[in-house]
């Protein structure tokens, strides 16, 4: 069984939803919050890779990190490295396809505060990031804890757009999925059968976790 796939699979989840939490939550405040120009367009972009396959967005992603893409050149121009077949690729990568598993939830968590709540804290003074930080955040911990824990669950089962912007390079790229699926590719399916099964019970752990917490 190939454990450093196992390893980068789960480095590569927890640093994405770590990203993700710090990067969504505003977000998601400002969608339900604020009375933004276009929200509506805005949010149907974000949320593009719920409805597209994941070699669509891997392919997007590809074009604009290559060497010949904005962002690529960009980064080549202040590292001196590509972003393409590295662990920083793919993380930015996952970060990406996984933003719409963190703002939904996120969004739903928000949605559910009681305006009252929020109007009291403005009457008696707090300003955005103390309401942010004071009464938004604590009156939504399942919603926030549900988020995490689905991220986590998305980038740790994600393929297609690791694959394209990864490849398969051990110990950088090559995670679990891409693991298990050359393992059965060369027929080596006690391999594949090993990686799987220590990925099920994480997975359906987490699962009963959202479970528990969305029904509360």
């Amino acid at each position: 069984m190939d454990w450093t796939a196992l390893f980068l699979s789960l480095k590569l989840a927890l640093i994405t939803t770590v990203v993700l939490m710090i990067l969504t939550a505003p977000l998601a405040c400002l969608l339900v919050y604020c009375r933004l120009p276009g929200k509506a367009f805005f949010e149907a972009f974000v949320n593009l890779p719920l409805a597209l396959p994941p070699t669509v967005v891997g392919f997007y992603l590809l074009m604009v990190m290559g060497s010949d893409g904005v962002f690529g050149r960009l980064w080549e121009g202040l590292t001196g490295s590509p972003l393409l077949f590295t662990f920083t690729g793919i993380v930015i990568a996952s970060v990406v396809y996984s933003i719409p598993f963190a703002l939904q939830p996120m969004r739903a968590a928000f949605e559910k505060i009681d305006p009252r709540l929020i109007e009291s804290a403005r009457i008696l003074g707090l300003n955005a990031p103390a309401i942010f930080g004071r009464v938004i955040v604590p009156n939504s911990v399942n919603g926030l804890a549900a988020s995490a824990i689905l991220v986590f669950l998305h980038t740790l089962g994600a393929f297609g757009v690791i694959l394209m912007i990864g490849g398969s390079v051990p110990g950088q790229t090559r995670v679990a999925s891409i693991a298990i699926y050359e393992a059965v590719e060369t027929l080596q399916y006690g391999s594949a059968a090993l990686m799987s099964l220590a990925l099920l019970p994480v997975a359906y752990l987490f699962l009963l976790i959202v479970h528990r917490l969305t029904r509360k």
